[in-house]
């Protein structure tokens, strides 16, 4: 591969190559013209001194004779600098007087004066005819050397292109330290990334001298911002795993152990079923942690529709309620024989009230011989307002107070039930923690959106969690980073 230039040295050439190129053709131009305005100038002197000599020649006894004397000619063709030959001839070609053998094309057809280059006695002349018919036909040819031509072109042409090198000397010069002034930014942009630690992901320092450069740093902190909440998601799902899994991993060692040491088969049947809980558990867990990860690391716009949340409801609960039979819990709803829309994500939704439902049952009861020790219940509940509707789920549990509240709804929180011996238990339990649970619905009615909002039960004991869903269509929300 062809080493790449830098991108100083790029835009020097493109802009240093036109102006050249420019200036080239410039020069071309300039040199073009002063070629052709000097040689009018010296033609028609030449011209003026033919007239003159034809204005001498008149008609005698004799013929054509030229009325002027060596000096007198001598006076009319004086040049400083040049030499000048002349030479008029008869219709016929004769010679009337001047230099032998000074010949030159005459003009053609109705033209009287011809300009021409020709060659003298080894000498580069340039010459003039002239032809005249009064009082008879005669011609006129004066030539002259044009060494004050070449000198006068010279002179034009030094005066005008070495300034224009000077300029575009200067101007290069500039353009260099210009474009390696504004390029600074860019370089220490590049510095800073070279020299940054992979670990660190904090904003780097960008000069806004320029719109461009200011674009290129938000754009590149911006990917920052992004990879370093990538890398906060994956490490808060490491602590999560680590964090959620240690006890219920734990306990299914513990209860293997245990029923390892006893051949009892009642006691290992027992154990069985105790770790086949268990694994439940931990499998919860485990899609729990996948669907938070998978709600924090999404940053696309999430779709919405027209969902019919009486008919959400009742599936939903259709699901739970056979768990809800086997731990004895009144399982029921308010409000589903009212057609309700709301304007959501019908996924989000079905996890967040799912989640709430399962809090619900497992941490919504008394523990064995508390008192009081009422029927465990837990409702579900469809308020619908003109703008809103208040889907809640409500058990008549122990409830939380308002300090626990705002910590439950934060991922890796642990119930007050965690690490408790039920009674008659041979080890310790598996404890029922808060867990993920309520910090999933948190994060999905962030991306709904929806207002989630934990409190106590309208009457009596317990916990009442609300979810406040939108009844107009709204456009999709990108989640927050």
């Amino acid at each position: 591969m062809s080493q790449l230039r830098s991108l100083r040295s790029l835009l020097s050439r493109q802009v240093l190559w036109p102006l050249a190129m420019t200036w080239t053709l410039g020069t071309v131009v300039t040199l073009a013209v002063s070629l052709f305005f000097t040689q009018q100038a010296f033609d028609r002197a030449m011209l003026d001194d033919a007239y003159a000599i034809a204005s001498r020649v008149s008609n005698r006894q004799q013929g054509l004779t030229l009325d002027l004397s060596t000096r007198e000619m001598g006076a009319l063709l004086f040049d400083q600098s040049e030499s000048v030959y002349f030479s008029v001839m008869r219709e016929d070609g004769s010679l009337m007087a001047g230099h032998p053998g000074l010949r030159a094309p005459w003009p053609e057809g109705d033209k009287k004066v011809l300009f021409d280059d020709i060659s003298y006695q080894g000498k580069e002349l340039r010459s003039v005819v002239l032809v005249r018919s009064q009082p008879e036909p005669f011609v006129v040819l004066v030539a002259q050397t044009q060494g004050s031509r070449l000198a006068l072109l010279r002179s034009v042409l030094l005066l005008s292109v070495v300034p224009q090198v000077l300029l575009l000397l200067a101007l290069a010069v500039w353009l260099r330290v210009v474009i390696g002034r504004e390029l600074a930014p860019l370089t220490s942009l590049q510095r800073s990334v070279g020299e940054r630690d992979a670990r660190d992901l904090t904003p780097l320092p960008v000069s806004t001298t320029t719109q461009d450069m200011a674009s290129l740093g938000a754009a590149i902190n911006a990917l920052l911002a992004r990879l370093g909440d990538s890398l906060r998601a994956q490490r808060e799902f490491s602590g999560n795993v680590a964090h959620e899994l240690r006890t219920p991993l734990a306990g299914i060692r513990a209860l293997t152990e245990y029923g390892l040491a006893h051949q009892d088969a009642v006691v290992m049947r027992e154990q069985l079923q105790r770790i086949a809980a268990s694994e439940a558990r931990a499998s919860r867990l485990v899609e729990q942690l996948l669907a938070l990860a998978l709600a924090e690391e999404t940053d696309v716009s999430l779709p919405a529709q027209w969902v019919d949340l009486d008919e959400l409801v009742r599936d939903t609960l259709m699901r739970y309620l056979p768990r809800a039979d086997a731990l004895g819990v009144d399982l029921g709803a308010q409000g589903l024989d009212q057609g309700v829309q709301v304007w959501v994500h019908a996924g989000l939704l079905e996890g967040a009230l799912g989640n709430l439902i399962d809090n619900a049952l497992r941490h919504g009861r008394w523990p064995a011989g508390a008192a009081p020790q009422p029927q465990a219940r837990v409702t579900v509940t469809i308020d619908p307002h003109p703008s809103e509707v208040r889907l809640t789920v409500v058990d008549n549990g122990p409830g939380l107070s308002p300090e626990q509240c705002r910590q439950y709804v934060q991922r890796g929180v642990r119930g007050p039930h965690q690490g408790r011996l039920a009674p008659g238990a041979h080890v310790p339990d598996l404890g029922e923690g808060a867990g993920l649970g309520l910090a999933i619905v948190a994060r999905f009615a962030t991306l709904m959106p929806a207002a989630f909002t934990l409190g106590p039960a309208p009457q009596g004991p317990g916990l009442c969690a609300t979810l406040v869903l939108a009844r107009q269509r709204h456009e999709p929300v990108t989640p927050p980073t």
